[in-house]
């Protein structure tokens, strides 16, 4: 099966759609295999984090901010704004694709993970993540 997921953010920070993965899993009706995402963005990225405590992805969403700021001088790809050099470094610095087992018809995640798109521009975007189940 492979489908597209969409996730529609409000600006910079993690997104879950782990209950989106979990509706296509039951959809596909596969017991045991791999679940496959690709985000179609270059300046957001997938991340499995934790579900439970909020400031686990507030904490994230600061660091990587520190970690790659807005407004370095050395950035010549300036045009879609202030916010898309950093956002398609903090993609290439995470990951773009996650690969989930599947067992028993249910996703291998512990018991706090989260799947999350992490978006890394300020307005609000439509995100596309392809999913694949086998």
């Amino acid at each position: 099966m492979v489908e597209i997921i969409t996730v529609n953010t409000r600006g910079q920070g993690l997104y879950e759609f782990t209950d989106k993965v979990r509706r296509l899993l039951d959809i596909s009706a596969v017991q045991e295999g791999l679940c496959s995402l690709l985000i179609q963005h270059t300046s957001a990225s997938l991340t499995i984090q934790e579900n439970a405590d909020p400031s686990a992805q507030h904490d994230l969403e600061n660091w990587l901010n520190r970690l790659v700021p807005e407004g370095d001088p050395l950035y010549t790809h300036t045009f879609e704004g202030r916010d898309d050099m950093p956002a398609h470094i903090k993609a290439a610095l995470t990951a773009t694709t996650l690969s989930i087992p599947v067992k028993n018809g249910s996703l291998m995640l512990g018991t706090w993970q989260g799947i999350y798109c992490w978006e890394h521009r300020h307005s609000r975007q439509v995100r596309s993540i392809a999913v694949h189940i086998a």
